[in-house]
């Protein structure tokens, strides 16, 4: 990605194109359900509060440096990867991830071309 984006549309298509490797997403997948498992058990053990980044962020990291081979979009925009976070956690959820992947893989192919001109 060429420039900071100024709206979370913007950032969408960067984002899943930085989660192709499937093992990836399903680790963020993963990391996003036990983090929302220890918010919502927060209430009952408010030390939990302080596990849900942790857990979230351990295993999206995982995926990301042994896997994906890249570097987590948290570092850049961090507002806009938790909410990438929770959408790509919703559309995996309802088993609707496929067409954002297959729009992503072009959007990766388009940058690649573009960063080659450039």
């Amino acid at each position: 990605m060429q420039r900071k984006p100024t709206s979370f549309d913007e950032f969408w298509p960067y984002y899943v194109s930085q989660h192709l490797d499937p093992i990836n997403r399903w680790l963020h997948f993963a990391g996003t359900s036990m983090a929302l498992g220890c918010v919502a058990v927060s209430p009952l053990a408010p030390p939990m509060l302080l596990a849900a980044p942790v857990v979230g962020y351990g295993l999206a990291w995982i995926g990301h440096f042994g896997f994906e081979k890249n570097r987590p979009a948290t570092f850049g925009n961090p507002l806009h990867s938790l909410r990438g976070d929770l959408k790509m956690w919703s559309l995996m959820l309802r088993g609707k991830m496929k067409p954002e992947i297959d729009a992503a893989r072009r959007y990766a192919a388009d940058d690649d071309v573009l960063a080659q001109a450039a």
